[in-house]
């Protein structure tokens, strides 16, 4: 009988587990978000306003009452006004003592006010349990529930016990939270907001700048010099031409700068003996991003893709054709094919389309979805093997397609080399060291340092 009995209460819903009720004091618009996901998700709310007329923005299930008698019904309050109104709190000061304040506010610019926002809330109130949490969430995204972009959740703060209750509410509402330490954080927390794509500012300035003088080198040579020494104008050239050049050297230089620094780290580790020492920070932070360097090789590697496929429809080469075609008919004579430039020509192309294929299965493999379920040794793989063999491939496309212009020194215009010539400095040098690398003389020593052998371990740092 004890054992049915047992059972029966196992199989009975657990009605302990109802959510304690949560004020908010705010009924802009992310109050009213978060308001409505956390009713979603089993939680009474009641709001804390000036005004407690009922309005239509305001989630139906919950309650409005004065900031006094929202704040007594609640031992969590969330915060979600600007600081320079926290004033009004003050007053408050002993109903809100021993309460957990959910500050969620951020500011305008970065380290706006010489102390945090959540840290000004807990000199206002002493006596309250402050917590910072949610400013990395936006309204648009907890009503729309499209969370991929903005389910982490920075929490920090001083009392551990009211900091877990938080963290509680975060899993709750299908969010991460992470755990930032004490309130001494909250600046961190508060400008993460405010910092505009932080690890991408390298990459893109690299990119830009590489770009600009590639573009302005290419101007100079196709289209200046062209028309001062053959009077020809192709200015034309910088809608197709010129972008078309452009990107491939961009995405061939850019893959190279991803295993560039690898090569690096290698070299550092192999003098030092030993890969306890920090590397220099120029290539701590070049390591970081190259995640972000790949991910704008591809997107130059694509657009040259595109521009390639729309050169048929250009009216320069199809009045290039035309005039190739009319020529032959007015000699009499017909070109025969060349096999060796039919060989050449669908060789590039197809290095061209595998190296291609391969750079898209490294962006793929680098999207959190995707490199999330796969291990170590799989990432790995694809990151390190597939991607040195399609800087191979793309290389070698590259040296096919150019390799004509190498010896020609019609092509050295004003003594200048051509951009296909450039673009082959950095990827060749780091297949060439790479190759020296992986040589069992030198691979060998340099596994046994990134497993932990030092060559004289007093020295290490």
């Amino acid at each position: 009988m004890n054992k049915n009995s047992s059972n029966i209460m196992a199989l009975a819903p657990n009605t302990s587990n109802k959510r304690e009720t949560v004020c908010i004091f705010g009924t802009g618009d992310f109050g009213r978000a978060l308001g409505h996901k956390m009713i979603q998700s089993g939680y009474p709310v009641v709001y804390g306003s000036r005004s407690t007329q009922i309005s239509n923005l305001i989630p139906k299930d919950a309650e409005v009452l004065s900031h006094a008698e929202a704040a007594q019904k609640a031992a969590i309050i969330i915060i979600a006004i600007q600081r320079q109104h926290y004033n009004f709190l003050i007053p408050l000061a002993e109903i809100l003592h021993g309460k957990v304040l959910v500050d969620i506010s951020n500011n305008l610019k970065l380290n706006q006010y010489p102390e945090s926002n959540a840290e000004y809330l807990a000199q206002l109130l002493p006596g309250s349990r402050v917590v910072k949490a949610f400013n990395t969430v936006s309204a648009w995204a907890l009503q729309s529930g499209t969370l991929d972009a903005s389910r982490q959740v920075f929490v920090c703060g001083d009392d551990v016990e009211a900091k877990q209750m938080v963290m509680n509410i975060v899993r709750a509402l299908s969010l991460t939270p992470l755990d930032k330490g004490s309130l001494l954080a909250a600046q961190e927390i508060e400008n993460y907001p405010l910092q505009l794509f932080p690890i991408w500012k390298f990459p893109i300035f690299l990119s830009l700048g590489l770009t600009a003088f590639f573009f302005f080198y290419c101007l100079a040579l196709d289209v200046i010099y062209t028309y001062i020494y053959e009077r020809n104008n192709f200015s034309f050239f910088i809608a197709i031409t010129i972008p078309n050049r452009v990107c491939p050297v961009m995405a061939l230089i850019l893959l190279a700068l991803v295993y560039l620094p690898g090569i690096f780290a290698a070299i550092i580790q192999l003098y030092r003996g030993t890969k306890y020492r920090r590397f220099p920070d120029w290539l701590d932070k070049w390591m970081l991003c190259r995640k972000q360097l790949g991910l704008i090789a591809l997107a130059f590697a694509s657009l040259h893709v595109v521009f390639t496929l729309v050169t048929p429809m250009r009216a320069f080469v199809s009045w290039r054709t035309s005039k190739g075609i009319i020529s032959q008919v007015l000699n009499n004579k017909t070109e025969p094919l060349s096999n060796t430039n039919a060989w050449i020509s669908d060789s590039y192309l197809a290095l061209g389309i595998l190296g291609f294929f391969l750079f898209v299965l490294l962006g793929i493999t680098s999207l959190p979805s995707v490199s999330n379920n796969v291990n170590w040794r799989e990432f790995r793989f694809v990151q390190s093997k597939l991607g040195y063999l399609a800087l191979i491939l793309c290389t070698a496309h590259t040296l096919v397609y150019g390799g004509k212009w190498f010896l020609s020194p019609s092509a050295y215009k004003w003594y200048l080399p051509n951009i296909y010539i450039l673009s082959l400095i950095v990827p060749c040098a780091v297949l060439v060291v790479k190759f020296v690398l992986i040589f069992p003389c030198v691979d060998k020593p340099l596994t046994q340092i990134r497993q932990g052998w030092e060559r004289n371990p007093k020295h290490s740092e």
